[in-house]
């Protein structure tokens, strides 16, 4: 299964990464993507909505499933 979240404050390629990797060590996601320009997040697997976006905002971006 595919979501989209919505991360804000991604301004670069370093950032896209560190989100990637915050969603990526949560349980049930089997890859992450992060994109600044369209400001999202795409997310394949079985993770809980609610702990993707803990997870990036751990991470210092803020988030919305």
């Amino acid at each position: 299964m595919s979501r989209t979240i919505t991360v804000e404050g991604m301004s670069c390629e370093h950032c896209e990464q560190s989100v990637a990797d915050a969603l990526e060590g949560v349980d049930g996601v089997e890859s992450a993507t992060a994109d600044h320009e369209s400001a999202s997040a795409t997310v394949e697997g079985e993770a809980d909505p609610d702990a993707l976006v803990s997870a990036v905002s751990e991470a210092g971006y803020d988030a919305s499933a």
